[in-house]
């Protein structure tokens, strides 16, 4: 796993189609926001099974569900 440190407005880039960018910090929170291609699908990984994320890491990287946690 890849731990970075963003401020406000920062973003990270993840291949050349995604970015993910901090709106805001406070108090224990982070708001992020994600930008995508339709093709991938982007969701909280509390609403992932954990049948579905073994799952996913069999898939190519190009079409790979990209899992968002949001703490």
């Amino acid at each position: 796993m890849l731990v970075l440190t963003r401020k406000k407005n920062e973003t990270i880039h993840i291949g050349g189609n995604v970015v993910v960018k901090v709106i805001s910090t406070g108090r224990g929170k982070v708001k992020i926001g994600i930008a995508a291609p339709t093709t991938i699908r982007v969701r909280r990984g509390e609403l992932v099974s954990a049948d579905e994320s073994e799952s996913d890491e069999d898939e190519p990287l190009n079409t790979m569900t990209y899992e968002t946690a949001l703490a």
